[in-house]
C-alpha cells in the first residue's frame, strides 16, 4: 500500500525571523546590479556589502559580545556618556570614545576598544573594509580561518583581508594581499573547501583563476573554457572539481588542475535569464534557471549522464534569480529568490521524485541578498538546522530554521559530524594533485572556536622547483598575459632604479671632489 505522506524528519521544519532588536538596522545595502548574495556569514562575523562613495566597501559586524579591553587613563572626563550600554555590569561607551565607565561603585576613565553586540541601529560612522577603488561585487569567508575574508570588485582585483579578533575599531584599508590577474571586474570569489589558502576567482573577462594566497600568485588560469559571462562557480565536496553556469546556457564540469572539461550540458535551462549550478555531497549537480516561457525551474543532474535531468520542476513566473544554499549534512536545499519575500526549501533523496518540496518561509519585505551560516555556527540546543541573514534595503534580519523536537537532548540524527575549520590539505599538496575530504567535527557539545593563526603571505612561489621537474607542469600555469606584462613592468622599473642609483653615485662622487678641493683651499687660507 502506497504511503500518502512521505516520511521525513524535516517535514515540519519552520522558519522564524528574530525580533527587531536583534536585527541590524540602517545599513545601506549595495545597489550594484550584480546577482550576488551581498552577504557572507561565519560563526564570528557577518559581512555585508554596502554602498560607499569613492570606491567599494563592506561592513563586518561581530555576532557575539566580546570582553572590554582598554587602557586606564587619569580621570579627565567627569561627565557620564549618554550613549552607553550595560555590559558585564559596567557602563561602556562607543568604540574609541574617551569617556567615563562606571561600575562597582568606582568611577574610572578608559579609552575603550571593546564593542557591544552590534545589533540595532548601526552608526553611519561604523568602520568598514574599504580598500577597493570600485564597488565590491562578492565576498567569501575563508572556511579555515574565521578572521580571513576575500572580496572581488569592479576594480578588477581580488583582495584578502584579516579582520581583528574582536572586530573592527577603525576602517580597514590595507589588505593582507592584492591578487591581480583579471582584465575585467571580478564578480565571484570562492575558497577551496579542504585546502588551505586556495582561492578561486572568476571575472567578466570569462576567466577563472585559482590562487595560492600564501604566496600571492596565480597558479591555474582557465581563460579559454568560457565564451560568455560566468554566473557562478561551485566546488565539489573534496575540491577536486568545479562546476560553472554561464550566459551561454551551458553547465560545465571542470577538472581545474588538468584544465579539462569533464562534462557539459547545453541549454540546461532554455530561458535567457541567469542560472545557477552547485555540486551536491553525492556528486550530483543541482541547477536553477528559467524556461523558455520565463518560468523558474530547478533541476537535478547526474554528471556521468547529462543528456536528461534526474528531476525537473517548474515553480512560478517570478523574474528574480534563484540563489541556492545547500546543507550537505541534511541534504536540504534552500532557494532564495532575489526580490522575493520567501525562502523555499527542498530535501534531496534517492527516492522519486528526488527533489521533495518541504515548506516555504514567507515574510512581507523583499530580499536584496542573503547570507547562510555554516553548520558549526548554529545553536544545537534549540534544534536549529539553518540560519539566514536576509538583506532588506536598509536592514539585515536573521532568520532561524528549526526542527520542532520536545527533547532537550542532543539530536544525533539532525547533527551528523560536519566540516570543521581545520584544512585537510596545504595549498602545495592540492596543486600537486592530492585530494582529501573535509575534516569532520562533532557538534554534540557545541562548537567552540579555537585560536585562528594569522594569514602570512610570502611573495615567493615555492612550487616553482617542484613543478619544474614535473611532467605535468605545463598543466598548471600562471596567467601568461598578466605574467608577461608584470615581468616587462618590473624590468622597466629596475632599469629606472639602476639609472637613478648611477646618477646619485655620480653626484656623490662630484660632491666629494668639490668638498676635497674646498677643504684644501681652507687649509691654505688657515696657514
Amino acid at each position: 500500500m502506497r504511503r500518502v505522506v512521505r516520511q521525513s524528519k524535516f517535514r515540519h521544519v519552520f522558519g522564524q525571523a528574530v525580533k527587531n532588536d536583534q536585527c541590524y538596522d540602517d545599513i545601506r545595502v549595495s545597489r550594484v546590479t550584480w546577482d550576488s548574495s551581498f552577504c557572507a556569514v561565519n560563526p564570528r562575523f557577518v559581512a555585508i556589502i554596502v554602498d560607499a562613495s569613492g570606491g567599494g566597501a563592506f561592513l563586518v559586524l561581530p555576532l557575539h559580545k566580546c570582553h572590554v579591553r582598554g587602557q586606564l587613563l587619569q580621570p579627565e572626563v567627569e561627565d557620564q556618556c549618554s550613549e552607553c550600554i550595560k555590559l558585564h555590569s559596567i557602563r561602556v561607551c562607543r568604540i574609541g570614545d574617551r569617556h567615563t565607565a562606571q561600575g562597582r561603585g568606582q568611577r574610572i576613565t578608559a579609552l575603550l576598544f571593546a564593542f557591544p553586540l552590534q545589533t540595532g541601529r548601526i552608526d553611519k560612522s561604523y568602520p568598514t573594509v574599504c580598500g577597493h577603488t570600485g564597488p565590491v561585487l562578492d565576498i567569501d569567508w575563508c572556511p579555515h580561518n574565521d578572521q580571513v575574508i576575500a572580496s572581488g570588485s569592479e576594480d578588477c582585483t581580488v583582495m584578502v583581508w584579516q579582520i581583528p579578533e574582536n572586530g573592527l575599531t577603525l576602517s580597514l584599508t590595507e589588505p593582507v594581499v592584492v591578487l591581480e590577474g583579471h582584465s575585467k571586474r571580478v564578480g565571484i570569489v570562492a575558497w577551496h573547501p579542504t585546502a588551505r589558502n586556495v582561492l578561486l576567482s572568476a571575472g567578466c573577462d570569462n576567466a577563472i583563476i585559482i590562487w595560492n594566497v600564501g604566496t600571492g600568485e596565480a597558479l591555474i588560469n582557465l581563460d579559454d573554457m568560457h565564451v560568455d559571462v560566468i554566473y557562478n562557480v561551485s566546488w565539489n565536496r573534496n575540491g577536486s572539481l568545479i562546476c560553472t553556469a554561464s550566459k551561454d546556457k551551458k553547465v560545465r564540469i571542470i577538472d581545474p588542475r588538468k584544465q579539462e572539461i569533464i562534462a557539459e550540458k547545453e541549454k540546461t535551462h532554455e530561458g535567457a535569464r541567469p542560472m545557477r549550478a552547485i555540486f551536491l555531497a553525492d556528486g550530483n549537480i543541482f541547477t536553477t534557471g528559467f524556461s523558455r516561457m520565463s518560468e523558474r525551474q530547478l533541476a537535478l543532474w547526474n554528471p556521468k549522464n547529462m543528456e536528461e535531468p534526474i528531476a525537473l520542476h517548474e515553480m512560478d513566473t517570478s523574474n528574480g534569480v534563484l540563489l541556492p544554499f545547500y546543507d550537505p549534512d541534511t541534504n536540504i536545499i534552500y532557494l532564495c529568490g532575489k526580490g522575493d519575500s520567501s525562502i523555499r526549501y527542498f530535501e534531496i533523496t534517492d527516492e522519486s521524485p528526488y527533489v521533495h518540496y518541504l515548506n516555504t518561509f514567507s515574510s512581507k519585505e523583499p530580499q536584496r541578498g542573503m547570507g547562510f551560516m555554516p553548520k558549526r555556527g548554529l545553536d544545537v540546543n534549540k534544534c536549529e538546522i539553518a540560519r539566514f541573514f536576509k538583506l532588506h534595503e536598509r536592514k539585515c534580519e536573521p532568520i532561524i530554521m528549526t526542527v520542532p523536537r520536545k527533547s532537550d537532548l542532543f539530536q544525533d540524527d539532525l547533527y551528523p559530524d560536519t566540516a570543521g575549520p581545520e584544512a585537510a590539505l596545504e595549498a602545495e599538496e592540492w596543486f600537486e594533485g592530492k585530494n582529501a575530504d573535509p575534516l569532520l567535527i562533532s557538534l554534540k557539545h557545541g562548537y567552540i572556536p579555537g585560536k585562528n593563526r594569522d594569514l602570512k603571505v610570502v611573495k615567493k612561489n615555492i612550487l616553482d622547483s617542484k613543478l619544474g621537474g614535473n611532467k605535468k607542469s605545463d598543466l598548471i600555469s600562471a596567467p601568461k598575459k598578466a605574467a608577461d606584462a608584470s615581468d616587462t613592468q618590473n624590468e622597466a622599473k629596475l632599469d629606472e632604479i639602476l639609472k637613478e642609483l648611477k646618477s646619485i653615485k655620480d653626484t656623490i662622487t662630484n660632491q666629494d671632489e668639490r668638498i676635497s678641493k674646498l677643504e684644501q683651499q681652507m687649509a691654505k687660507i688657515a696657514d
